[in-house]
């Protein structure tokens, strides 16, 4: 039982598997990526936020949506991660069979919808968009616009409601279209609480994506992270005006200046340490502004 075994290792976490396959560990790095690229870049205790910011997430909507937390204590999991490599950025889930699509929910337009809109485009997955919006304008209503879980290396796409129904349904899951219909429903309510708690904290979460799989027993549950820096943008409210683009607490800036830079280069560049020790700052700040 105590037999684990490293079963991935993606751009920014790695998954272990218990022996018996029912339990999984995530272990997140402190590594940065951007345009699906490692960078080969660290920001301090950059795992230990983001495992924080899930863990603080997940309590706080487990009464509504069902996720597949059991703990981020390491002393309550296997020996094997009971040392300082995994404190503080490990998370022990209920193992899932995983849903290959990404769960977006959008508050407001900015990020590749906004790019999309300006050029002309005005049919996002499902919803005929009005004329005449601004750059990071807050929509009349949050929508869901999922797309493709891309292969490492290339992007995702967006999709509508159908073609969420028959990737479910090729992935060999039962009921496709009541699981595309719940996870559809689960990410909107979870990013309604979620953006309200940020709101009442002086924070706007602009967007975000969520990751869903089903139990041994059929239940869909939320699983992976959960609103976090790397999975999100969020604004600062007060500094929010529509019309431009925002600031947001993410790693941004670090991901702005590469594309910044590669366009001129053509390579990928060093990154100053005021540019990395600004990221940092901002995703301490984050945590302090929502959860103290």
């Amino acid at each position: 039982m105590n037999k684990w075994t490293r079963v991935k290792s993606g751009k920014i976490r790695d998954v272990w598997l218990s022996e018996n396959g029912k339990l999984v560990a995530l272990v997140a790095s402190d590594e940065v990526s951007a345009n699906d690229e490692r960078l080969g870049i660290h920001i301090r205790e950059k795992g230990k936020l983001l495992t924080k910011f899930s863990m603080k997430w997940f309590r706080l909507t487990e009464g509504i949506v069902p996720n597949a937390l059991i703990t981020t204590d390491v002393d309550s999991m296997p020996s094997c991660f009971q040392n300082e490599f995994f404190k503080g950025r490990t998370t022990e889930m209920y193992a899932l069979k995983m849903i290959p699509i990404e769960a977006v929910v959008r508050g407001y337009i900015t990020g590749t919808m906004w790019s999309k809109y300006k050029n002309g485009e005005r049919k996002i997955s499902d919803y005929d968009m009005p004329e005449g919006l601004l750059e990071s304008q807050k929509l009349a209503e949050s929508i869901y616009t999922p797309t493709t879980k891309s292969p490492y290396g290339e992007h995702d796409i967006t999709i509508d409601f159908e073609k969420t129904v028959k990737i479910i349904e090729e992935a060999g899951f039962s009921e496709p279209r009541k699981t595309a219909k719940r996870m559809r429903d689960y990410s909107l309510e979870l990013y309604s609480i979620c953006s309200k708690y940020a709101l009442e904290h002086g924070v706007i979460l602009a967007d975000t994506k969520f990751e869903f799989g089903v139990d041994n027993f059929g239940i869909l549950r939320v699983a992976d992270e959960m609103c976090t820096p790397d999975s999100s943008r969020f604004w600062l409210a007060e500094n929010y005006e529509a019309g431009r683009s925002q600031e947001h607490y993410s790693t941004f800036i670090i991901r702005e200046y590469v594309k910044c830079m590669a366009t001129e280069t053509n390579k990928r560049p060093y990154v100053p340490i005021d540019i990395i020790g600004k990221t940092e700052r901002r995703y301490y700040e984050l945590y302090r502004l929502l959860f103290g």
